[in-house]
């Protein structure tokens, strides 16, 4: 059973919490903190201005909480983009964010007053033509990328629809960029681009003592002001520790199901090894099990194996009893 720890309020604000995100990325009076952001991960995208729109649509469940939609904003251009911090995996998390997408796809469609009032022919014809809609999704856990939890060190995933046969890009205009922050694990000596400066600090942010020397300019000065608690109203402090009770709540809720899923698994695989009376489709936890059998243990599952009509070859596979054994056994049964 994992053990909670009591951890004591830091200089400044975790990103991980809703407030921490929010605070830095959705007031009006820190937007610049976002574009800048954005910029910075979006290479090719050039924001100079950005407006926070309503995300009703995008969210609306309280439960959905812990895995949140948070922000719903417009560039100049007119392109759309949904931000997202994810602290948990959750199923079906990719096809939410297509969802979402989607929704703001839907809503560009353009309506035509008169038809909806009955007043006769429409007066425009819509020729289909999209804005840009781009999702990004900051996650502190490993993503599921491929079918199975991802592997090495990759922390950006920049994924749009492709020609599977010329893996070239079939269209642009619908984005998902994922960060997956378990992976960036680089030193604050190895950070090059404010690329790794932004990624650094979100992910550390709230472990810090002090702004770093390397990181105490430009931008990211603006960010130790805004992150540092010791700025905040009394209101604003008491939402602050609430979201972070909330944030190492589900924390530490992760540790425990993983720790007792793996003494779970071990305890029914263990079980599932040494059976004796073993269905066919068990030989494999069977297997596992009778390593650590005695040798009268593996008679007597060879015995079991016998007459479960398995050929010589499988239960020595099982077993690991040497064939002229196996046949020694076979012809001792026979005599019975």
């Amino acid at each position: 059973m994992a053990k909670k720890t009591e951890e004591k309020l830091g200089k400044y604000i975790n990103f991980f919490t809703d407030f921490g995100f929010k605070k830095l990325f959705g007031e009006e009076a820190n937007k610049k903190l976002l574009i800048n952001f954005l910029n910075t991960l979006l290479v090719d995208v050039r924001i100079t201005k950005i407006k926070y729109l309503k995300n009703e649509h995008l969210g609306k469940q309280e439960k959905d909480r812990k895995s949140i939609f948070d922000l719903y904003c417009q560039n100049e251009k007119g392109e759309h983009f949904i931000i997202e911090m994810q602290k948990a995996k959750q199923k079906y998390f990719k096809d939410r964010g297509v969802f979402y997408a989607s929704s703001v796809i839907l809503s560009q469609a353009k309506k035509d007053k008169k038809a909806e009032k009955g007043s006769g022919e429409p007066d425009f014809v819509w020729n289909y033509e999209l804005a840009n809609v781009y999702t990004i999704a900051v996650m502190d856990f490993k993503f599921d990328m491929i079918g199975e939890e991802s592997e090495g060190n990759q922390v950006k995933h920049d994924v749009m629809l492709l020609n599977i046969e010329t893996n070239k890009i079939f269209y642009d205009k619908l984005r998902f960029v994922y960060l997956e922050m378990p992976n960036f694990n680089k030193t604050i000596e190895q950070l090059e681009s404010d690329y790794d400066k932004w990624l650094y600090i979100l992910k550390n942010i709230s472990k810090f003592e002090d702004a770093p020397e390397i990181l105490n300019q430009g931008i990211f000065m603006e960010v130790f002001e805004i992150a540092e608690v010791a700025n905040y109203s009394p209101e604003e402090m008491s939402a602050y520790e609430d979201s972070l009770k909330s944030y190492r709540d589900l924390k530490n809720s992760m540790i425990t199901y993983r720790e007792e899923g793996l003494q779970k698994g071990e305890i029914i695989g263990l079980q599932k090894g040494e059976i004796i009376g073993l269905q066919k489709g068990e030989v494999i936890g069977l297997q596992k099990g009778l390593q650590k059998g005695a040798k009268e243990t593996n008679k007597m599952n060879t015995i079991n194996c016998i007459h479960l009509g398995l050929d010589n070859q499988t239960i020595h596979q099982i077993t690991n009893l040497p064939i002229s054994e196996i046949e020694k056994i076979r012809k001792e049964l026979s005599k019975k």
